[in-house]
């Protein structure tokens, strides 16, 4: 959701996905998967986005809701109103990168219909399908990402889309893949083997489709 309201808000204004923007100190040292940001480093939004869904930067996506939102508040106010538009009845945000709170849930249900109105956005479909990414980083030597969502590389027809993890969640996968112009994506939350589990629901979705 933080990755689909960057980009609808870019281009709403059509404003350019390359623009660098100034990392807000709020975004420095957030906990877990970071892209360790500094306060006041110059970064595209591109890369940030890359960050976000390739190797789970939460500080990143910190950042862009900071940057796009004008204040992390707002803009997950932002992800609720944009949940509720698409019919999404189980699920609410309270911050932007998927930390845990007692208060931040979804369903397997909502994730995927978040996941299928994203996917049908060209800019976000690109990203999560790609399996590395070098940012523009001068002042870092964190600049090669590599997708840790293996369904680009492992499953037939695999194009992203991002995984989750956290102590109390457990491990949680959104995963896509297109074959003979049939789509299928499928979530599994909480669930030990999830690529394992997402690859044989996916195979059992393309042989019904």
């Amino acid at each position: 959701m933080t990755a689909l309201l960057t980009l609808e808000i870019l281009e709403k204004y059509d404003s350019p996905l390359d623009q660098k923007v100034e990392i807000p100190a709020e975004a420095e040292g957030v906990e877990g998967s970071s892209l360790y940001l500094k306060a006041g480093e110059k970064i595209s939004i591109e890369d940030l986005l890359y960050g976000m869904m390739l190797v789970s930067g939460n500080d990143s996506a910190v950042a862009l809701s900071c940057i796009i939102g004008g204040t992390q508040q707002h803009f997950i106010e932002m992800m609720n109103r944009r949940a509720d538009a698409i019919g999404c009845t189980g699920t609410h945000f309270t911050n932007p990168n998927g930390l845990f709170d007692e208060d931040h849930y979804t369903t397997a249900r909502d994730l995927a219909n978040i996941t299928r109105t994203a996917m049908k956005n060209k800019t976000f479909s690109r990203i999560v399908a790609a399996k590395e990414w070098n940012a523009d980083r001068s002042g870092s030597t964190y600049r090669h990402f590599v997708n840790k969502n293996k369904t680009v590389r492992q499953f037939d027809g695999g194009n992203g889309v991002k995984i989750g993890y956290t102590k109390a969640s457990g491990r949680t996968l959104a995963a896509s893949a297109t074959r003979d112009g049939k789509n299928v994506i499928c979530v599994v939350m909480s669930a030990p083997n999830w690529f394992q589990d997402a690859y044989r629901l996916m195979e059992y979705g393309f042989d019904v489709l």
